[in-house]
């Protein structure tokens, strides 16, 4: 199998197309906010607050629950309230075991209500000459 790298396909556009698509696309939201994946189900906002709360002051816990079973979808969001501590946590936590499952952390992106995310597809197929 081909590396990932050489099994993206890229398409060629006029810019004023991606002018028109950047307004659309998710954007970083302030740099204080963090996505965090890879909790565990038994993991709630009182113990991820217990968590994060030591690398600075949080102002927000969410963890997303799936509507029909009420369980824990596996992800959740941590609102610092300064830059700088949201930075330390993502770079001491990222790739940490929590309750036995490895966190993986990244800057949360602000989704634009009703805006489609645009996300690269990776072919598995061949490329063809």
């Amino acid at each position: 199998m081909l590396p990932v790298s050489s099994r993206l396909r890229f398409v060629r556009v006029h810019v004023p197309f991606l002018q028109h698509l950047r307004f659309f696309c998710s954007q970083p939201a302030s740099n204080s906010k963090l996505f965090v994946a890879g909790l565990s189900w038994s993991v709630d906002d009182r113990s991820l607050l217990d968590v994060f709360s030591s690398f600075g002051d949080v102002t927000e816990v969410s963890i997303i629950y799936d509507k029909n079973s009420g369980r824990s979808r596996g992800f959740g969001f941590v609102q610092f309230s300064n830059e700088d501590d949201a930075k330390y946590a993502k770079d001491v936590m990222d790739g940490k075991v929590l309750l036995g499952r490895p966190l993986r952390i990244s800057y949360a992106l602000e989704r634009v209500r009703g805006a489609p995310l645009v996300v690269p597809r990776i072919s598995s197929a061949e490329p063809k000459d």
